[in-house]
């Protein structure tokens, strides 16, 4: 795994129950626009807010349609026995990569109890193939997964803990991880990462705006030695764009505006759908890029 992944929102109905043609052709438009692979599941797939039979099926949706050695998909969880459950699941249905939050509810949580909490999960994975992606949001989870204690992990099951997302924005803890595992892949969540991915020694980029700047950011990847510095501001303007609280409702506005598909305007509570008028100057703004 390896490039331009997306993070994939999730369209829901009235019900706030998933959809599934929508979501399977938002998946199909992104791997035919410059993304080599899809992360389902994640903080921009609204997971935390999906139970587990909804997580499932999901699951199920992108494996029937996609090319599974393209995916990978978020299974942490607060609860031990429901990320090993949805990982075992994830594996059944063919997924190589499972991308795996460190378990958030109980705080202050001591580096030797977390590295025990993923040693679990790998105990009770067995011989299952599925690799463990650690997934690093302090602004979410209220903690940073200690460098030390991935390298140990990596140390311990290389077979198994072979990546990371870092959600943090800290691209020196990122190269913190490459440096002291060099063969972990390692995944920043912004495109804006893609600029330095080959000096740096990054995997690519797991990003929910890429959902919208799929094609610029692939042209850059594809370039990454030396990217074209147009190319990059385009990016880079169109990421600033996207990028803040409003994150997950944007994306979804600007998804619906493509597809032309008003269902996913929809969001899951606690978040809210982004207004007409703040829709409407995001387009202006995006639109001004070729």
């Amino acid at each position: 795994m390896e490039g331009v992944i997306a993070a994939v929102p999730t369209p829901v109905d009235e019900t706030l129950s998933p959809l599934r043609e929508p979501f399977l052709e938002h998946c199909t438009w992104l791997l035919q626009n410059g993304c080599n692979g899809l992360n389902i599941l994640g903080s921009t797939g609204e997971a935390n807010s999906l139970n587990t039979v909804c997580r499932k099926e999901i699951m199920a949706w992108a494996a029937e349609v996609c090319p599974k050695e393209r995916l990978m998909v978020g299974t942490g969880t607060p609860s031990l026995q429901e990320t090993i459950t949805l990982t075992s699941h994830a594996d059944d249905l063919g997924y190589p990569i499972a991308l795996v939050l460190p378990p958030y509810y109980y705080k202050p949580v001591d580096p030797a109890g977390l590295g025990a909490w993923y040693m679990a999960l790998h105990a009770a994975l067995g011989d299952r193939k599925i690799q463990v992606y650690f997934y690093n949001f302090p602004q979410m989870t209220g903690l940073t997964i200690p460098v030390d204690l991935i390298a140990g992990l990596a140390a311990q099951v290389p077979e198994r803990f072979t990546g990371i997302k870092d959600s943090s924005g800290d691209l020196d803890y990122c190269n913190q991880i490459v440096a002291a595992v060099p063969s972990m892949r390692v995944f920043p969540s912004s495109e804006t990462a893609l600029r330095v991915a080959s000096s740096n020694g990054y995997a690519g980029c797991i990003s929910a705006s890429v959902n919208v700047t799929a094609v610029l950011a692939a042209k850059v990847w594809t370039k990454r030695t030396d990217p074209p510095e147009t190319v990059c501001e385009a990016m880079d303007r169109q990421r600033a764009l996207l990028a803040g609280p409003r994150l997950i409702s944007s994306i979804k506005y600007l998804v619906a505006a493509r597809s032309g598909n008003e269902d996913w305007k929809r969001v899951l509570p606690p978040f809210l759908p982004l207004a007409e008028d703040a829709g409407k100057v995001l387009q202006e703004g995006l639109g001004r890029d070729e």
